[in-house]
């Protein structure tokens, strides 16, 4: 669809499944043959979503859409989830608040274009994961995602969190069937960012300030960051949060529990 970032490329994504251990798009630029095509190729895309939809609520699975900029700490927030929240992890071994869906098994379909690196940190850490590399496509969409859920093969009842390629553009505009959007930034990036990204912040249901650990080491006001994605986006739901650390992540884990 895109004639410069490479998403209309010929070749296909590749699916790797990776088992836990033991224990072309629219940017609209107004030429005349683009944007007809763009639209084709998003209908078409939101048919996929549609069936992929339909697919994840007959089993009862949670599939939520995570999207950032690249380094934001998407991989290192849903290791520590699938580490701390896995039914077979002892309660007092964290996820302390009495809401955490301890029940439900976790799989992951990692988006990047490139590696299996973060596919095998979430493998070591007990998800079932799917690695789609997209190769020169900046973004996940429905066809790869009905591809990655027939080889992850989740099971009823469970959760899915779906990596996409870290870019705050192209993936806001494919819907991949999931039940929410979480957008993560991190205070290491412009405070304005929602104003400058619109279409991504206006689409979330919750936002996930991560990094907050670096507050005392970088210039970003909180406020004026939850002010602008409430600009775009109003009521957005904003969660202040270390993934390192581990500040702020029960209203994280409690948030998950009330979208089951």
């Amino acid at each position: 669809m895109c004639e410069t970032c490479g998403c209309d490329a010929d070749a296909a994504p590749r699916l790797t499944t990776l088992p836990p251990p033991h224990h072309g798009h629219g940017h609209g630029h107004g030429h005349g043959r683009v944007v007809p095509l763009g639209q084709k190729v998003l209908a078409r895309n939101d048919d996929l979503a549609g069936r992929n939809r339909a697919w994840l609520a007959e089993r009862g699975v949670l599939a939520l859409n995570m999207m950032s900029s690249p380094g934001s700490g998407k991989t290192t927030l849903l290791e520590r989830t699938v580490t701390e929240l896995s039914p077979s992890r002892p309660a007092s071994c964290g996820g302390t608040s009495p809401h955490t869906p301890r029940n439900r098994p976790f799989s992951v379909i990692e988006g990047d274009q490139e590696t299996l690196l973060d596919a095998r940190r979430l493998a070591a850490a007990g998800a079932r994961t799917v690695q789609v590399n997209t190769g020169a496509g900046c973004h996940l969409d429905a066809s790869m995602v009905a591809g990655a859920l027939t080889a992850l093969e989740p099971p009823e009842g469970s959760t899915v969190f779906i990596e996409n390629v870290g870019n705050l553009v192209c993936p806001a505009l494919f819907d991949l069937g999931e039940r929410a959007r979480v957008v993560l930034m991190s205070v290491t990036e412009g405070a304005d960012k929602p104003l400058k990204y619109p279409h991504m912040f206006r689409g979330a249901d919750v936002l996930l300030l991560n990094k907050i650990d670096l507050l005392p080491h970088v210039d970003f006001d909180v406020d004026a960051c939850r002010d602008a994605a409430r600009r775009v986006c109003p009521g957005l739901r904003v969660l202040p949060v270390s993934a390192t650390r581990g500040d702020g992540l029960d209203t994280w884990y409690d948030w998950l529990a009330d979208t089951e």
